[in-house]
């Protein structure tokens, strides 16, 4: 009976070892304690049933495919109920959670959103320890606390560069017809000014081609304009949180984009154009320089999916005359709801989507990681890439570094949103002065806030 038992705990410390090297550290404490306690051979979380809300389309999808590894080394099953932009996903939370028909573990969310239901969120000091968590880059992960209780595990970080057309960038005929009419040579644009004439220059010359555009409806226009009104020196809000995206910072963002679009630099159906959209037009050669984000990377320098692959380069964003530039960053990642009866088998789902492997396969598609360790080995690689690769990443470390910076931490985000992008919308196309509707925002946005204290 002694050899007997020894046998069985031998065999179950094996399986436990197994298990936790399967995931490569990626399961916490409680699910290997979990593990030791169940039958010899049985999978942690057997029988377990994980729901899932998720972010979809273009590199995001890759991901997903590795989630029946997960469901092999554990045990559980994942049921995708829901996949949208990011914008979507927002609103089938909300619109659950105000029906109390949220019936899901795990969602998609991002730090810019997560904040307006942290509330139904369950915190996860104790879903992940300390070790699991050193890997991640503070600042990133410090976006998804509050009061040092973290809600949201970052799966990659978000900051635009601006992609622009090399080959329309380096025609003869155009550098020659651009000195002639801005007197200085046509480059990637270092200033906001810049940006401008380059933008108008390239719309009218004619071909189909447009010189930018910016995604301008939902939080896409928001984050834009915000971006913009800290780069002609003001903000959304001032030390004591009062409204003051009306003042000159904002009045001269504003009065930026509309000069575009009434100069014909930008489609005139910008205003209804999200990721997708933006991302295809240039994919299709009909942008000569705009703002994205590093994850269209490598659907834009795929000859399967764009017809300018290997025709652009990019640039950090041009500055704007207060010197900042401009640098609306963020960070998409992972939560577990207050609501879910799985919340270990949750947890490792997370651990899994975020592990090293994953997070090293993601970058690859141009997805700026959050990890520390995947991030050096990023750049490491990118020194002995092609130029542009090298380009690519060198200038999104330098965004990262120090132009950085996340929407107001604040619940009410999104509803913010929700009242100025309509504005921005009027006063863009040149419906309302930059004036009348700032002013006509600040004040509804100042009433929103006073009453969602």
């Amino acid at each position: 009976m002694r050899v007997i038992l020894v046998f069985v705990l031998l065999t179950v410390h094996l399986l436990t070892l197994r298990s936790d090297r399967q995931f490569g550290s990626q399961l916490d404490p409680n699910t290997v304690e979990m593990a030791n306690h169940a039958a010899p051979g049985k999978k942690p979380f057997s029988g377990v049933r994980l729901k899932a809300v998720l972010i979809g389309g273009s590199t995001y999808e890759t991901l997903y495919e590795t989630i029946p590894k997960f469901e092999q080394e554990t045990g559980a099953k994942v049921e995708i109920v829901f996949k949208g932009n990011n914008f979507d996903v927002d609103k089938k939370i909300n619109r659950d959670l105000a029906a109390n028909k949220v019936n899901y573990d795990v969602i998609s969310t991002h730090s810019n959103t997560y904040l307006q239901y942290a509330d139904s969120l369950e915190p996860l000091n104790n879903l992940f320890t300390t070790d699991e968590l050193q890997d991640f880059t503070p600042s990133i992960l410090n976006a998804g606390k509050i009061d040092e209780i973290l809600y949201l595990i970052p799966r990659l970080a978000d900051i635009s560069v601006y992609y622009y057309r090399t080959d329309q960038f380096n025609n003869e005929s155009n550098k020659s017809k651009f000195k002639a009419i801005y007197k200085y040579d046509l480059a990637p644009p270092q200033t906001l000014d810049q940006l401008r004439d380059i933008s108008i220059f390239f719309s009218k010359r004619g071909y189909g081609l447009y010189g930018t555009q910016f995604a301008g409806k939902e939080e896409a226009i928001t984050g834009r304009f915000m971006e913009l009104t800290q780069a002609f020196g003001g903000d959304f809000f001032d030390d004591n949180k009062n409204v003051v995206l009306n003042q000159i910072g904002g009045l001269k963002a504003a009065q930026y984009l509309r000069d575009l679009y009434v100069a014909g630099a930008m489609p005139k159906g910008v205003m209804n154009f999200l990721w997708d959209e933006v991302g295809n037009n240039f994919a299709n050669g009909k942008i000569a320089i705009y703002s994205e984000w590093p994850g269209w990377y490598s659907i834009l320098d795929d000859p399967r999916s764009s017809k300018v692959a290997d025709k652009f380069d990019v640039i950090r964003a041009p500055a704007g005359p207060s010197g900042i530039h401009p640098g609306w960053g963020g960070a998409h990642g992972f939560a577990i709801t207050k609501v879910s009866k799985n919340k270990q088998a949750a947890a490792a789902l997370i651990k899994f989507l975020t592990s090293t492997e994953n997070m090293t396969n993601e970058s690859r598609l141009g997805a700026t990681p959050v990890r520390i360790s995947v991030w050096e080995q990023v750049l490491s690689a990118a020194k002995s890439g092609d130029g542009r690769k090298q380009n690519f990443y060198n200038t999104l470390n330098i965004a990262l570094k120090e132009d950085f910076r996340t929407p107001p931490r604040i619940k009410q985000w999104i509803p913010l949103s929700n009242i100025l992008y309509p504005y921005l919308q009027k006063i863009i196309i040149g419906n309302m002065s930059p004036q009348e509707g700032l002013d006509a925002a600040a004040k509804e946005i100042t009433k929103m806030m006073n009453e969602t204290k």
